[in-house]
C-alpha cells in the first residue's frame, strides 16, 4: 500500500471515530430536533422506574431538567402508569422555544416515607410541564413534582428495605405498607 493508500484509510478511520463520536449527540432524547414530549416521557419513564428515590441516582435525569439537585420528599406517589401526548395538537405552545406539555397519571394512592404508610387514593392526576430549549436541548423548567413511581417499583423499595431493617417495630410497619401496596387497585 502507498502513501495515498495509507493516508486515505488513516483518514477513512478518522472519520469513523469521529462519527462515533457524534452518534450519541446525535440520538439524544432532549436534542432539540426531537419533540419536547419525548423529553416529558422518557423523565417520567425514569420516575416510574423509581430513580428519583435515591438523590445518588439524579444524574440520570439531570439532563432532562433545568434543576440541580433534587429536594428530599416526604411522599411518593405511586401510579399504575401515565400518558404524554405525542400530538402537539394537545400542547400549549407558548413560542418555537417552549411549550407545556401535558401528562395524566393514574393514581394509585401516596406513600408517606417518615411513617411507611400508604394512603389509596385512586384517581387520576394531571400536570402540565413546562419545557424549554436552553442551549441547544429541551429541559423540563417546571413542575418539580414528588417521585411518581410505579406500584411494582415501590413493593421491589419496600421489600429491599424490609430485608435490610433489623427493628421489629419498623419491619412490622414494612410488612404493613407492603401489604397495602399490594392490594392498591385504580
Amino acid at each position: 500500500m502507498g502513501t495515498g493508500g495509507a493516508r486515505g484509510l488513516f483518514c477513512l478511520l478518522m472519520l469513523g471515530w469521529f462519527w462515533s463520536m457524534a452518534m450519541p449527540a446525535v440520538a439524544q432524547t432532549n436534542a432539540i430536533s426531537h419533540s419536547p414530549a419525548k423529553v416529558v416521557e422518557k423523565y417520567f419513564a425514569l420516575d416510574n422506574k423509581g430513580v428519583r428515590l435515591d438523590a445518588t441516582s439524579f444524574e440520570s435525569v439531570a439532563s432532562l431538567v433545568e434543576w440541580k439537585e433534587e429536594p428530599a420528599w416526604g411522599k411518593v406517589i405511586v401510579i399504575s402508569g401515565f400518558t404524554v401526548p405525542d400530538d402537539f395538537r394537545q400542547w400549549e405552545i407558548v413560542n418555537r422555544l417552549e411549550v407545556v406539555v401535558p401528562v395524566e397519571f393514574r393514581v394509585l394512592g401516596v406513600m408517606y416515607l417518615d411513617t411507611a404508610g400508604f394512603v389509596p387514593e385512586p384517581g387520576t392526576e394531571q400536570v402540565r410541564v413546562r419545557v424549554k430549549v436552553q442551549g441547544a436541548r429541551w429541559k423540563i423548567v417546571e413542575p418539580l413534582v414528588p417521585p411518581h413511581v410505579g406500584q411494582k417499583r415501590m413493593l421491589n423499595f419496600v421489600r429491599q428495605a424490609l430485608l435490610e431493617e433489623t427493628d421489629s417495630a419498623r419491619q412490622a410497619s414494612l410488612t404493613v405498607l407492603q401489604a397495602a401496596l399490594r392490594k392498591a387497585k385504580e
